[in-house]
């Protein structure tokens, strides 16, 4: 006897993100079938996310859901860790980590523990404790050129798998948004200012999707982010190939589970 079972997964997409140094990042430039066909790490893994605000009202998340009932984040809330510029991929993940596999739950929880470990000495705050898989720090506040550097995958899984839900930053590598937005790990967030240079680690903030600002609560004082466009509906469902699949631009997977 033979059981078939299938995944049936929304519309486009197309947005843009300003860089000074870089071609803009843009939505619009990815390619389904260009990037590795595999689905996004989110929907291989479970794993939670920090405190989210919807309609003023505080919630614990549950673990992250594919189901097309379960409600958008629209805020995210906690204490922010603050980086500088030219924060390459290197500094987020270094080269000897590249060879976990973030398919595989072990591994995946692995990469969160080492995420931004290649910081200078300079920053006395890890972002993730020693023997610890997990951060403190939901939201990630950065200066310049966040995620310069080579053009791994893995440095957005990574940040991702550690717990962080945004980075808020002044600009990207082209490459790093990209990524970002594949593999619906992180929303990569650009600010009207810089804010890395009035928050500082450990203060308590709050991002408001909707209405594209961050708040911090420690200083008093509220900032403009660029709203993240047609990008969201891409993070929200795990990654460009969940949301293709969604929005049934590719097959929805399917597979046979044989009863002998």
């Amino acid at each position: 006897m033979a059981t078939t079972a299938s995944l049936a997964n929304p519309n486009t997409f197309s947005s843009t993100i300003t860089h000074r140094q870089q071609p803009p990042a843009s939505i619009s430039t990815f390619n389904a079938f260009t990037s590795t066909k595999q689905p996004s790490f989110k929907t291989l893994i479970s794993h939670k996310t920090p405190t989210v605000i919807r309609h003023a009202s505080v919630i614990a998340a549950a673990a992250a859901s594919d189901s097309p009932s379960s409600a958008p984040a629209t805020s995210f809330h906690g204490e922010c860790y603050v980086v500088r510029d030219n924060i390459d991929t290197d500094q987020i993940i270094p080269a000897e980590y590249l060879t976990l596999v973030p398919s595989k739950p072990d591994e995946y929880k692995k990469l969160g523990s080492y995420a931004l470990v290649g910081l200078p000495e300079s920053y006395e705050t890890r972002f993730v404790e020693t023997g610890e898989y997990r951060t403190k720090y939901p939201i990630i506040i950065a200066g310049d050129n966040f995620g310069c550097g080579s053009s791994r995958e893995h440095a957005p899984v990574a940040l991702g798998a550690a717990g962080a839900v945004a980075v808020v930053a002044e600009s990207y590598a082209r490459i790093f948004f990209r990524n970002s937005v594949a593999t619906g790990e992180i929303y990569p967030l650009e600010s009207e200012v810089r804010v890395c240079d009035e928050c500082k680690t450990g203060d308590v903030v709050t991002i408001e999707l909707e209405k594209s600002v961050l708040i911090n609560h420690t200083t008093g004082k509220q900032y403009a982010l660029k709203p993240i466009g047609d990008a969201g509906p891409v993070i929200e469902a795990g990654g460009i190939f969940a949301y293709a699949r969604k929005a049934g631009m590719i097959p929805a997977y399917s597979f046979t589970i044989r009863l002998l």
